[in-house]
């Protein structure tokens, strides 16, 4: 196998799902599609909870002490003024919607961007997608990858018979993001610690738990603005253990 087989194959199991959900969508009544989503939301609570136990995880805590916790919600806070001010938010729903125009005619918008925002959280955020990535690209085999594409694959289904085409777009990004980190690990090395890895999936939990409010329809969490704070948690680690 060459490398970037694992994002090649998790970009193809995320198409594949997110049509078989598109067709099973329309034989399926709105209460039911309703219902579905709170499942996905409860479910997204799964994730994002077991993603925010790697604030707690030895190697985490081993770099920078107590201070694990800080460095998340500091990631967090300074992520969420960095994303208000340059309107990650608003930008992606315009993004979203002018997708939403080349795949379909009609359709909710918002619809389309929580099905293209949360299917690319729930698939790109997360150790898997990471340190599989990575590993894809250090030549040490697609493993994780691939069996991260069965999980995905069947994830995609389900979004997709609820939220749409926005989860078909959302293959996109996978191919993006995680054909970037294969790169980076491909032609950087080990580019980032366990540590720091820790920390962001550890934010990036706490963001899926935001998006979870959303699908639960609890909250209109801005995710979107967020985002930079996955930008932000591994450099903190690092300036963290050099101070202390």
């Amino acid at each position: 196998m060459f490398i970037g087989i694992g994002t090649v194959v998790n970009v193809a199991t995320v198409v594949v799902g997110a049509l078989l959900g598109l067709a099973l969508g329309n034989r399926i009544p709105d209460r039911t599609k309703e219902t579905i989503t709170s499942v996905l939301g409860l479910f997204t609570v799964v994730i994002g909870g077991m993603s925010v136990v790697s604030m707690t995880s030895a190697d985490l805590t081993g770099a920078v002490g107590s201070f694990a916790m800080i460095i998340v919600l500091a990631s967090l806070l300074v992520g969420a003024l960095v994303g208000s001010w340059l309107q990650v938010e608003y930008r992606l729903e315009q993004g979203a919607t002018w997708l939403r125009g080349r795949f379909t005619a009609s359709g909710d918008a918002a619809r389309f961007v929580d099905g293209l925002v949360t299917s690319t959280l729930v698939f790109c955020v997360g150790p898997l997608a990471i340190l599989g990535s990575l590993s894809d690209g250090l030549g040490r085999g697609a493993e994780q990858l691939l069996v991260k594409s069965v999980l995905d694959g069947f994830a995609a289904m389900a979004f997709a018979s609820t939220l749409g085409w926005g989860v078909l777009a959302s293959a996109g990004t996978v191919a993006l993001i995680q054909g970037s980190l294969t790169a980076l690990g491909y032609f950087a090395g080990d580019v980032l610690t366990v540590a720091q890895v820790d920390a962001l999936t550890a934010t990036g939990g706490v963001i899926l738990l935001g998006l979870a409010l959303r699908l639960l329809d609890l909250k209109q969490v801005p995710v979107g603005d967020l985002l930079p704070a996955l930008l932000l948690a591994p450099p903190l680690v690092s300036v963290a253990a050099a101070v202390l």
